[in-house]
């Protein structure tokens, strides 16, 4: 299939996944109407958080899904969907943690409903609370649906327990990552490389790649060795993704991360890019810098310069090539069909690409 045939292919799974969540956000309003105007209002705020994503964890799920031979597309866009809400889910916890009130340059739901009570005339110590409190609320809902959308996708009983406990190694994973990452983030010292990657892998790899990959091939039907095979990949290629992620926090554009370079540094955000760093000479030039809440643009500028004179940006960029590599050498394992290794191939390719 040409280019042109798989970007048609995947904006028709998006489709598949975007009805499914219009018609659940639907039923869910309509359900809220009887409680009352303010939680009705609180459904629309969650839905507009869903909207606009690239669907990611979607497209995993129905890549394995349509590349293993499945035929149910109703029943993997719901599956997808639960790893959408999934992701909104933790997204709109994480935004707590961090105590974010925007997202990707507009208010999250947070922002949105502290805006709310600022309009009514609130103080601001109200207001902030008014709007950490209703993103909890508004987690939880989307937290405790994405377990709904499994039980609603038709699939049988056997399958939906196996699909079930896929979702839970998925939260409970990323729940561990997350508490990590906490801990991390009180700590004085930059945490070594490894536990960076052991926190990446669980708080973000496990629910992005290696569980959605894994249900999609659950629900085809698949052999436990593909599925084990999917979850090695996925584990590989996440990790990777992420490492990466971190390098485009710092050396991006906004452009390409939704969010400020500066963001990350003046968080004193711990990645792998920052660990290696630490541990060189050229670090105490600008050690004091890193973490500071008034960083200046200037300031960015020259621990930029460090982390490439230092050799972490090399190292780093390096790395998620390591990790990308992993994951293609295990696409090449006899019991991968040709049509699922040509639908995962491009994935690599696309982390591997945003490191060039």
């Amino acid at each position: 299939m040409d280019g042109t045939g798989l970007l048609a292919l995947s904006e028709e799974r998006q489709g598949q996944v975007d009805a499914v969540l219009a018609r659940f956000f639907s039923l869910a309003k309509n359900r809220a109407a009887a409680f009352g105007p303010q939680y009705v209002t609180l459904w629309e705020t969650l839905e507009q958080n869903t909207i606009g994503g690239k669907r990611f964890r979607p497209r995993m799920v129905m890549a394995a899904y349509q590349a293993l031979g499945g035929q149910d597309a109703e029943a993997a866009a719901n599956i997808g969907a639960a790893f959408e809400l999934l992701h909104t889910a933790l997204i709109v916890h994480d935004d707590v943690i961090d105590h974010d009130f925007v997202r990707r340059g507009v208010p999250n739901i947070s922002g949105t409903y502290r805006d709310f009570a600022t309009a009514n005339g609130r103080s601001d110590r109200v207001a902030e609370h008014s709007g950490i409190s209703a993103a909890v609320i508004a987690g939880d809902l989307a937290l405790f649906n994405s377990y709904r959308l499994i039980d609603r996708s038709g699939v049988n009983d056997v399958t939906r327990a196996r699909l079930i406990e896929v979702m839970d190694e998925a939260l409970f994973a990323s729940a561990a990552g997350e508490l990590i990452d906490v801990d991390f983030s009180i700590q004085a010292e930059v945490p070594r490389v490894d536990d960076i990657l052991t926190m990446e892998r669980l708080k973000t790899a496990v629910y992005s790649f290696e569980c959605p990959l894994q249900a999609g091939a659950i629900l085809a039907g698949a052999s436990d060795e593909v599925v084990t095979t999917l979850g090695d990949f996925g584990r590989e290629i996440g990790i990777a993704y992420q490492i990466v992620d971190d390098l485009l926090g710092v050396f991006g554009t906004e452009a390409e991360t939704g969010k400020t370079t500066v963001g990350d540094l003046r968080e004193g955000k711990r990645t792998v890019l920052i660990a290696y760093a630490t541990s060189t000479r050229e670090w105490a030039e600008v050690g004091d810098l890193f973490g500071c809440e008034d960083l200046t643009d200037e300031d960015a500028a020259r621990l930029r310069d460090v982390l490439v004179a230092c050799g972490a940006r090399s190292f780093t960029e390096g790395l998620a090539r390591y990790y990308a590599n992993r994951a293609l050498a295990r696409l090449a394992e006899p019991h991968i069909p040709p049509a699922l290794r040509a639908e995962l191939h491009p994935v690599a390719d696309a982390v591997l690409g945003r490191v060039r």
